[in-house]
């Protein structure tokens, strides 16, 4: 059975991981369709800042956080003084922590998925007199749903496995921002505490398997309906 604070690390980590994918999604299939659309100078540049989260320690991109977001941060102090938003120290925070980390694996997984899409079928729609949106929308997008699922899934589980970022930028706060993998640290440096750290680790497991599993199959549902509609 499951403590009273391991079930709300782990409904704090769902709400954090969803909230979190939730505020890269639009700007995650943005920059993946201008990344798989166009060639324009700077862009490996910007495939580059963008991957950083992926090979940077996750404590610098933390760190990095603090300092721009915090409340004497050139973005946080502007957050705060014009819509009284704080994000260090809060669960908010910690979601943007996880969804900075997240970020380069759904456009990843996107842009893949739309650099497949035949541009031919985009071509013949706009002839036929659909604008860009209503091209984007009735013919890239649906082409490019099972990369986008497998990018949510991804990013969800990043988001949700998210340790070194989340705890430099949102600390560690008991009911606010000790998600799974800060309960699972936090009981690993209390003595008399193997078992419930062991529970934990394996709820982690299971959820990451769950997710992997999960974007398997939706994508495998999707591209099957694909077929049937084109067939």
């Amino acid at each position: 059975m499951l403590s009273d604070a391991e079930w709300q690390a782990i409904l704090i980590s769902l709400k954090i991981a969803g909230t979190a994918v939730g505020w890269i999604m639009v700007p995650g299939i943005a920059l993946a369709w201008l990344m798989a659309r166009y060639e324009f100078r700077g862009k490996a540049l910007l495939d580059g800042v963008m991957h950083l989260p992926l090979v940077l320690p996750p404590v610098v991109v933390g760190y990095l956080l603090l300092i721009s977001l915090g409340r004497q941060g050139f973005m946080g102090q502007w957050l705060n003084h014009w819509f009284g938003i704080t994000l260090p120290f809060t669960w908010q925070g910690a979601a943007v922590a996880g969804g900075i980390m997240a970020f380069p694996l759904l456009v990843r997984a996107v842009r893949l998925s739309l650099e497949a899409v035949d541009v031919k079928l985009e071509a013949a729609a706009s002839t036929l007199g659909a604008n860009r949106w209503r091209v984007f929308f009735t013919i890239t997008l649906p082409l490019a749903f099972p990369g986008l699922l497998t990018g949510t899934v991804l990013a969800f589980a990043r988001a949700l496995s998210e340790f070194g970022a989340t705890i430099t930028f949102a600390s560690n706060i008991p009911g606010e921002t000790r998600t799974l993998p800060l309960a699972l640290y936090t009981l690993i440096q209390s003595p008399g505490k193997e078992d419930a750290a062991a529970r934990l680790c394996a709820i982690a497991i299971m959820i990451a398997m769950l997710s992997l599993l999960t974007s398997e199959w939706l994508a495998r549902k999707a591209k099957r309906r694909l077929r049937e509609r084109d067939g």
